[in-house]
């Protein structure tokens, strides 16, 4: 429950890896997000340090991002933050930071994007059952509803 919730804004760093597994499809890249400030001294923006995060898509969002996603591309990514840490086959400690996206989009400050929905699979069609008989009144006392029916069933009388 207590989980950090992040939001970055990067480049495509990676061409997405598409996996098919029996926990269903996910997709992965990597994403540089380079800070950015204005030096006083030159009048100019300059580049900061570039951070590099590990993103982690699953099921639906995995097939959306295999077929809209490129290297270079400007993207806005929100999920949660998991920072990693190990040992690797005697060398120094290694740490990597990734997001597990809950949403993933093209930054269209930076241009422009068409969205489209994936298609939807063909659905089977379902045996048709018989509406069930909801009608609850006594048989001697006619119910509001069948009273109405009959009414609207007789012809109108003109005098």
């Amino acid at each position: 429950m207590n989980e950090t919730i992040v939001c970055v804004v990067g480049n495509v760093a990676t061409q997405p890896v598409y996996r098919e597994s029996a926990a269903g499809p996910s997709a992965r890249f990597r994403l540089a997000v380079t800070s950015r400030y204005w030096d006083r001294e030159k009048s100019v923006w300059t580049d900061g340090h570039t951070n590099f995060f590990t993103v982690w898509a699953n099921r639906q969002l995995a097939v959306n991002v295999a077929a809209s996603v490129e290297v270079g591309q400007p993207v806005v990514v929100q999920g949660r933050l998991k920072v990693r840490t190990e040992v690797r086959e005697s060398q120094q400690q290694w740490a990597s930071a990734d997001i597990d996206a809950v949403a993933i989009g093209h930054d269209l400050s930076r241009g422009t994007a068409a969205f489209q929905r994936p298609a939807k699979p063909e659905a089977q069609p379902t045996p048709a059952r018989p509406e069930p008989n909801w009608e609850t009144s006594h048989p001697e006392q006619p119910s509001q509803v069948q009273q109405a029916a009959q009414q609207a069933a007789e012809p109108a009388t003109v005098t």
